[in-house]
């Protein structure tokens, strides 16, 4: 089931995904702990695939019919630190795709705060099946490149 409210939502290619910054999101000084960060993009790359469409458990269920014994790896992160988030700060993780390529896809992300861009990130996913990576199965890809097409 989708939940816009609280699953963000796509608007122009690109998905919203609002965050609260809590109290246990922060180090002793009050800001955002940088670790942080890449669970906050992580949920938004997690929700942007399921607001394109994809009932996850049922695609990936497919996909491991196609491809048995695949995982979807994080293979290689850039990712700038321009500004410190704050407890109560409302944060915004916009996450687009950049290319969908063989065995990987490469998304952009940001995290802001209204205007203000504090981390940014290109994060490249790899598709992997017993330790070697593999070809996006066909499922897959076409909900991939929905947003590139």
């Amino acid at each position: 089931m989708t939940l816009p409210h609280i699953d963000g939502a796509v608007r122009d290619g690109r998905h919203h995904m609002q965050v609260r910054v809590y109290y246990e999101d922060t180090d002793f000084s009050g800001i955002v702990y940088h670790a942080n960060y890449l669970r906050f993009m992580e949920r938004g790359r997690t929700n942007h695939l399921r607001l394109m469409g994809a009932d996850q458990q049922a695609l990936f269920e497919q996909a491991q019919a196609e491809t048995p014994g695949f995982a979807f790896v994080v293979r290689s992160m850039e990712i700038d630190f321009l500004r410190p988030a704050r407890m109560d700060d409302l944060l915004d993780v916009v996450t687009w795709p950049i290319a969908v390529k063989g065995a990987s896809i490469t998304l952009a992300q940001e995290v802001r705060r209204g205007a203000e861009a504090l981390v940014t990130a290109k994060v490249r996913v790899a598709f992997i099946c017993e330790g070697r990576a593999q070809p996006i199965p066909k499922s897959l890809r076409l909900l991939l490149k929905a947003d590139l097409e």
